[in-house]
């Protein structure tokens, strides 16, 4: 649960953002228009979304020893790369995969005993 709460609010913010006009390049306009971003409704889902899942990490960690279910929150690079291409149009690229295949590897080492 961490892991899908974790994503979603990566996705619910660059859906605000892709949906947002440019940032102005004004310190003034900045400040505005990044507090007009936290009143968002997407990012206030992304924000709950975050305190859900700390709420989840801690359930897990009540049951899990940290050296196993730390390794575990590594899956979101996996679900974002994935995601990021199935929403956003993202490109896949060999380099990426190589990456993605030596977090998964890494993940099923680091989660052993």
């Amino acid at each position: 649960m961490t892991v899908l709460l974790t994503v979603y609010g990566q996705f619910a913010i660059k859906w605000q953002i892709l949906a947002s006009p440019p940032m102005p390049t004004d310190p003034h306009g900045r400040f505005v228009y990044v507090a007009q971003l936290f009143l968002s409704p997407l990012v206030i889902s992304a924000l709950v979304a975050a305190v859900l899942a700390s709420v989840s990490w801690m359930v897990a960690l009540t049951r899990l020893p940290l050296s196993h279910a730390y390794p575990m929150t590594a899956f979101t690079f996996v679900a974002v790369v994935l995601g990021s291409h199935t929403f956003f149009a993202e490109p896949v690229t060999t380099p990426k995969l190589v990456g993605l295949a030596f977090i998964v590897t890494g993940i099923i080492v680091g989660s052993q005993g």
